[in-house]
């Protein structure tokens, strides 16, 4: 074998390689798009680049599978749907009130399910792997929740604010809080 042809086996072999590392690499990066939606692409614009951000995510999902999550038993769902429920019907006596209820019951779901407490980013972050398409309502609810201890929002911001921890609330509890599926019904007549 001449020393061209081994010249060109070896760009061969390092193009082959350059390739694969770029087709792995834009496919991991689809993979945290996908799971991540928004997230990830809040995270590219906070952080220095693409890759700090993708960094972060990385290690959110390795923080994440080493927690304990469970799932809510059915008494326990039923609790957490009837206390939204009472929150929703006091909203138009007492706004402010409700919205902190609000955020408290969320923040009791979310140590329910087994996430870990801390601050609000930490909370945010550990429930971006598997929350993320709902996680900026909880952002958003939270922004106002700081606001309207600053007396800087109004009634619509506080409605909004109930909203946005409500599709928080029902993505953790699996489906809506007003869902009443909670026991079947069979539909076979008895026998007289």
């Amino acid at each position: 074998m001449s020393s061209v042809q081994i010249v060109v086996i070896i760009v061969a072999l390092i193009s082959v390689a350059l390739v694969t590392v770029g087709l792995w690499a834009v496919a991991r990066r689809r993979s945290l798009r996908r799971r991540f939606g928004p997230e990830y692409d809040r995270l590219v614009s906070e952080r220095d680049g693409r890759q700090a951000a993708e960094r972060e995510l990385r290690a959110r999902e390795r923080r994440h599978a080493e927690l304990d999550l469970r799932p809510l038993s059915h008494a326990s769902r039923a609790g957490y749907a009837a206390a939204w429920e009472d929150i929703q019907a006091r909203f138009v006596d007492a706004p402010g009130e409700t919205v902190d209820a609000a955020d408290e019951l969320l923040t009791r779901l979310i140590a329910e399910r087994g996430y870990p407490g801390g601050d609000f980013d930490e909370r945010a972050a550990h429930l971006s792997v598997e929350h993320a398409r709902t996680l900026q309502h909880y952002r958003d609810a939270h922004d106002v929740t700081l606001g309207k201890a600053r007396g800087e929002v109004g009634t619509e911001q506080l409605r909004q604010a109930l909203v946005h921890y409500r599709a928080l609330f029902a993505d953790l509890l699996g489906d809506s809080p007003d869902d009443r599926r909670h026991e079947r019904v069979d539909p076979t007549p008895t026998a007289r």
